[in-house]
């Protein structure tokens, strides 16, 4: 499978890195309004291939992404000082218009899948402008937040956090909601695997694993700037579900008809991913409180869309 990214930045060269030493793609190709930049990311990607793949990792035009089964759109502008969020979303809108036209010019039966933040906002804009199958324009979503779950339950668990099976859903920021009504290890409910092990699910342990989740990249970001290991992970994650057929269940974004009352939103829920893209999409059981979470983010996003210029 050949992956495009456009966007070379922290994000897109993290996934194309963990694309490469994973071994999930032929060849990565990463486009940069900064050519300069992709090829030095590219080389040096390329410089740790001979120790764990044979992916070819190269830069390009946007040319060079004719082919390409995937491509990860991880280009954006930032936010200017005063400058409101509504603001910085029109400029973003703007920035994809051009982009999501050269890619579709040389690569038009190409998965887009979508990095750049707001991710699920960023989802749907592609959607309109791209005018392709929902199924077919994939957010990351919550895929990331999904993870940080795991890794916090498993570990006051003392259990791998690939046996965990707990979900975050609805909006990627301060609107998601931690699924933990469904949560389970195993076959086991939480509060059965925490019986057992003798580490009960205490309300403070609830609500230090929601702030760990929660606000793990103002954390990340007030350290050192920007998360991009974790979603270059995760991106890699999706595209091995693609690129393998998989039909793995992930919490990934994408527009949807209508959830929990709100039409036409893009947000995650858990959905089966395979070499078509999104195939299916599975609704969780929720609690009362869990039902008036996700209704709340997704009319917060809907809300957000409907306010963006086209």
């Amino acid at each position: 499978m050949k992956v495009g990214i456009v966007g070379a930045g922290m994000v897109g060269s993290s996934a194309g890195y963990a694309l490469a030493v994973m071994g999930l793609a032929s060849s990565v190709v990463l486009v940069d309004q900064n050519h300069d930049l992709a090829v030095a990311q590219a080389e040096d990607i390329a410089h740790a291939v001979p120790f764990l793949s044979s992916t070819i990792v190269e830069a390009a035009d946007y040319v060079g992404l004719a082919g390409a089964s995937v491509i990860i759109l991880a280009a954006g502008v930032s936010q200017k000082p005063g400058e409101s969020r509504l603001a910085l979303l029109e400029r973003n809108a703007a920035v994809f218009k051009d982009v999501v036209g050269n890619v579709l010019a040389v690569a038009p039966d190409a998965i887009l899948l979508i990095a750049s933040n707001p991710v699920d906002i960023m989802t749907q804009i592609t959607q309109r402008i791209s005018g392709l199958p929902a199924n077919r324009v994939i957010g990351s979503g919550t895929i990331l937040d999904t993870a940080r779950f795991r890794s916090l339950l498993g570990r006051h668990l003392g259990i791998s956090p690939q046996s965990v099976h707990a979900y975050v859903l609805g909006e990627h920021g301060d609107s998601e909601v931690l699924a933990w009504s469904n949560a389970k290890v195993g076959s086991l409910s939480l509060a059965d695997i925490a019986a057992q092990v003798g580490s009960p699910i205490t309300e403070h342990v609830r609500a230090t694993i929601d702030d760990g989740v929660r606000n793990a990249a103002y954390k990340i970001i007030k350290g050192k700037g920007a998360t991009y290991y974790g979603i270059g992970a995760g991106l890699a994650r999706i595209i091995k579900a693609i690129a393998q057929d998989q039909h793995d269940v992930l919490t990934v974004s994408c527009v949807t008809p209508e959830i929990v009352g709100v039409k036409d939103v893009a947000l995650s829920i858990p959905r089966v991913v395979g070499a078509q893209g999104i195939e299916t999409d599975l609704m969780p059981d929720l609690v009362s409180t869990e039902r008036d979470g996700l209704e709340k983010s997704a009319r917060l996003l809907k809300d957000s869309i409907e306010s963006i210029r086209l």
